[in-house]
């Protein structure tokens, strides 16, 4: 089962070049954290903190794309965790039908801050990896 997060976090550790965001969970209080590059972070927090770019970065590229090829971006979801490796899909409606698009985790979250969309974890996903706050 789906489980709401909010992203709540972004740190950045310069020297170990390292960035984690932190979800929480909507309704609870649970957090998730997820090691993330650079360029996403530098996109999340663009649009968190209201940031204008001259040109679309890679992330409004792709909403835009959904968008003007007849679909809405209806959410992410971070769906599975392999051998430590997390999965997610952005989840977009078009012509009535719900299509899932394979993402790494943090592009989903940079498109969901982008297009301002809900964040799901996976109830399994979240027990394996989660932190109280």
């Amino acid at each position: 089962m789906p489980v709401p997060m909010e992203l709540r976090r972004i740190v950045t550790d310069d020297v170990r070049e390292q960035y984690v965001i932190y979800l929480k969970e909507v309704d609870g209080d649970r957090i998730f954290p997820i090691v993330i590059g650079l360029f996403e972070v530098v996109s999340i927090e663009r649009r968190v903190k209201g940031v204008p770019t001259p040109r679309p970065l890679t992330h409004d590229l792709f909403c835009q794309a959904v968008e003007l090829l007849g679909g809405e971006i209806q959410d992410v979801l971070i769906s599975d965790l392999h051998d430590g490796t997390y999965f997610a899909k952005v989840r977009v409606k078009q012509h009535g039908e719900l299509v899932e698009i394979d993402s790494r985790p943090s592009d989903a979250i940079a498109v969901a801050v982008t297009a301002e969309v809900p964040i799901f974890v996976n109830e399994s996903v979240l027990q394996e990896s989660t932190e109280k706050e």
